[in-house]
């Protein structure tokens, strides 16, 4: 038991060590005494069936599980990872993110060809996902609305370039 004791200790004494700054908190009583607090710490899942029948899991939050033996056994970012979910169709991509608690003028979106990054930098939340998609993107194309805390992004695909038909003279 002891020495089980002492590898928890370790092991939040790690994680004291590598959590951002703005996460941690002393608290003094009147008293005298002094606690100490820690977080907030979101760490979820959802679940949905995707287009081929399959069940698609996305993680969020800023806690991750650490997979491998040499990581740490929680992985903790000074931002949440949004719950988000890319609907695709043949023509568009629509992206949904839960962005609660931040104003639409703290939302910074960034889209390349086949991504988007969304990132919220504020006192009270801070929100970070990079997303990839399968397709290329018309980024001149772009939608966004932000409502009650949902973010909509809508993006029309890049038409393939067939080529073109050259006469012969």
């Amino acid at each position: 038991m002891r020495e089980m004791e002492k590898e928890m200790a370790d092991i939040i004494r790690e994680m004291e060590g590598n959590m951002p700054e703005e996460m941690r908190r002393e608290i003094r009583s009147p008293d005298g005494s002094v606690k100490r607090e820690y977080g907030p710490f979101v760490y979820g899942y959802s679940v949905k069936i995707g287009p081929d029948g399959k069940p698609v899991i996305r993680e969020f939050g800023n806690m991750k599980p650490g997979l491998e033996a040499d990581e740490t056994p929680l992985s903790l970012q000074d931002s949440r990872e949004p719950l988000v979910d890319v609907i695709e169709d043949e023509s568009s991509v629509k992206v949904v993110a839960e962005l609660p608690g931040v104003e639409k003028e703290n939302i910074k979106l960034f889209a390349t060809v086949r991504g988007l990054t969304i990132s919220v930098d504020n006192v009270n939340r801070r929100y970070h996902k990079e997303l990839e998609f399968e397709s290329e993107i018309d980024r001149g194309s772009a939608k966004s609305s932000y409502r009650n805390g949902v973010l909509e992004i809508s993006f029309q695909k890049k038409q393939e370039d067939r080529g073109t038909l050259i006469s012969i003279e």
